[in-house]
């Protein structure tokens, strides 16, 4: 095989030991291989990396495993240029598998020009995703909580969540403190509802009658207190992420523009694929590198499967949350192409094909600095007009009607 890259290592990580193989093209044409294993310590990292430098590495390749990859990847970027690999694409050979073998074998395809490197963003972009990716766990934890609340006020047969649209409104929250305080009275209990609620204050006696016992207010005051301080930590994340994604403020204001997007959201897709298209060579290669395009199988012409990958599940989950707020929107495109696909696909796949045009939209957005501007929700309609009015027409007829049209 032709060799691309005279001088490159690669790298097999673990928790406790890289094990390091070294490929030099001498200057007689001979092939020198030299490996060895340090510990994942920062000291031994960094004796690793002066190892390298004097074996003149240009080219360094691991695979993406865990976490273990990135205080790696961190201290050796400034010094080599890092190829970070799936480990799916690199197949080893059939025969005795050694961690000695495994960095053998990526040096041997890194030198030969093999390997495919994986998408991994500036430093300032990897650090804003990390501040996301900690707030979307956040707010998942305190949906679980709140979930086992409301658990918790069923078994005390409690149905706020049945009259009260918010159950953590302001209503909500001093109704549910009033019961942690042991106040069992239906009318005094229905008396803190404020604002629209108060009109619903008949339901709101039946539905706050119930039987909470000690036990009850224990966990209800637990539970209480976990989401309000859940809320402090999403509260201070999010102040930190607006400050961290300053320099992404021209790309946020645009996503905002967007049906279905807020601040939050498009802070956590801009964490994800960065301000810059040019790291993807189409839309095509980013809605597959996201998950939420459609998959590639067939053999002797005919299509197999056309199931999603599995992609990056950060964008799929923040693209897929915006597009369910993107359908709500009426007379918009998105909408009508949700209940256009609903109809034939099911929900699930219309909302990942909506997904799917989102960030098409977003890919030619942040490449050409354009604006977006919305078909509205007759697009399909003027599109397919030879073929939905002779549709309408046989089902007027259907209907025992018969109707003459003209040209408005």
């Amino acid at each position: 095989m032709e060799i691309i890259y005279p001088r490159c290592c690669g790298l097999d990580v673990h928790k406790r030991s890289v094990a390091a193989c070294v490929r030099r093209l001498e200057a007689d044409g001979r092939l020198h291989q030299e490996t060895r294993t340090f510990g994942t310590m920062t000291g031994d990292i960094l004796e690793m990396a002066d190892w390298l430098a004097t074996a003149g590495v240009t080219h360094v390749a691991m695979e993406a495993t865990g976490v273990y990859w990135k205080p790696i990847y961190n201290l050796l970027e400034d010094h080599f240029t890092l190829l970070l690999v799936n480990a799916r694409h690199v197949k080893h050979l059939p025969g005795r598998k050694t961690d000695v073998q495994d960095c053998q074998w990526l040096a041997q395809l890194l030198q030969a020009g093999l390997l495919q490197a994986s998408f991994i963003p500036p430093r300032p972009q990897r650090e804003l995703r990390e501040l996301t990716r900690h707030r979307s766990q956040v707010v998942a934890e305190k949906t679980r909580v709140a979930n086992r609340l409301q658990q918790v006020l069923e078994d005390a047969n409690i149905k706020l969540a049945s009259v009260a649209t918010d159950v953590w409104g302001a209503s909500g929250r001093d109704m549910l403190r009033s019961l942690i305080a042991a106040e069992q009275d239906p009318e005094k209990l229905a008396d803190l509802a404020r604002r629209q609620l108060r009109s619903k204050l008949p339901e709101l006696r039946r539905a706050l009658e119930g039987k909470v016992t000690e036990p009850h207010r224990f966990l209800l005051g637990q539970m209480l207190a976990q989401v309000e301080h859940l809320e402090g930590q999403i509260a201070a994340l999010s102040r930190r992420i607006e400050e961290v994604s300053r320099p992404f403020a021209p790309a946020r204001e645009a996503l905002i523009c967007l049906p279905g997007f807020e601040q939050r959201a498009a802070e956590n897709v801009l964490a994800e694929i960065g301000a810059d298209m040019s790291v993807f060579p189409s839309e095509h290669h980013l809605s597959s590198w996201a998950g939420v395009c459609s998959g590639s199988n067939e053999s002797a012409g005919k299509r197999k499967s056309g199931r999603t990958t599995k992609g990056n599940r950060w964008l799929r989950s923040a693209l897929v949350q915006a597009a369910w707020a993107a359908t709500r929107k009426k007379d918009s495109y998105f909408q009508a192409q949700y209940r256009r696909l609903a109809a034939r696909r099911g929900k699930k796949r219309a909302i990942l094909a909506v997904a799917h045009s989102l960030l098409v939209v977003i890919y030619h957005m942040l490449k050409n600095g354009s604006t977006y501007k919305d078909l509205g929700g007759d697009y399909f309609d003027k599109l397919n007009k030879n073929r939905l009015v002779p549709y309408l027409l046989r089902r007027f007829k259907d209907l025992g009607f018969r109707v003459t049209i003209e040209a408005a």
